[in-house]
């Protein structure tokens, strides 16, 4: 069975959706990250990115991990696409070509899309909108967000998915991306096609019930 190493408070999302939109079995192990325990240290805290136990399975110290047998991945973009590959289905590329499309929207979210959305996201988190430096950090952002976002507005006229005429791994990508730039409205507001897409892709059952468990855990 696969193994998902990690919580839904970080990248692990991404894989957990596409496993639920799949039906599929897996085994979520919760590891913690190791910045977010005020009671222990690193070395005492239990299961934790920065733990012998799960160093030993992904030495950089982060989450989300993947075991599948032998096989170990440990960037979530990575195991996103695998895991759509090995179950096969609508979710996956169905051709060499949709391959390369998933592969292109992976990108535009953790290169174009993720950073500044991030930044968005911890502003509203740490209470700092309305200081000057919060809305410098918001406004730089949602700057950022521009092309990547006028790109993917573009891409979806007349389209309801990024690919394929149908939801698959490449919505999933590029939605847990966007979505840390949710809390700021006036980022996503110049963006109705981006807006309308964004809110179909957290429409689906599997986002509402992962969504669900991601906000049962600690914050």
């Amino acid at each position: 069975m696969v193994k998902i190493y990690g919580v839904l408070r970080s990248r692990a999302t991404r894989p957990v959706w596409l496993l639920e939109e799949a039906g599929a079995s897996y085994d979520l192990i919760p590891v913690i990250q190791s910045y977010r325990l005020a009671d222990h240290t690193a070395a005492d805290a239990p299961f934790n990115t920065q733990s012998p136990e799960f160093l030993a399975v992904n030495p950089q110290g982060q989450v989300p991990a993947m075991a599948d047998g032998d096989l170990v991945l440990t960037e979530s973009m990575a195991i996103t696409l695998y895991l759509a590959r090995k179950l096969g289905g609508a979710l996956g590329p169905q051709t060499l070509a949709e391959e390369g499309e998933a592969i292109q929207w992976g990108f535009v979210a953790a290169t174009g899309v993720e950073t500044p959305a991030l930044d968005i996201l911890y502003t509203y988190a740490k209470g700092e909108v309305g200081t000057a430096a919060g809305d410098a950090k918001v406004a730089a952002g949602t700057e950022a967000l521009k092309r990547p976002f006028a790109r993917i507005e573009a891409h979806l006229q007349g389209r309801d998915w990024l690919m394929g005429d149908r939801f698959t791994v490449a919505d999933i990508m590029l939605a847990e991306c966007v979505r840390y730039a949710q809390p700021h409205g006036p980022a996503l507001a110049p963006y109705p096609a981006l807006s309308a897409w964004i809110a179909r892709c957290q429409a689906r059952p599997a986002f509402k019930a992962m969504m669900e468990r991601r906000n049962a855990e600690p914050a």
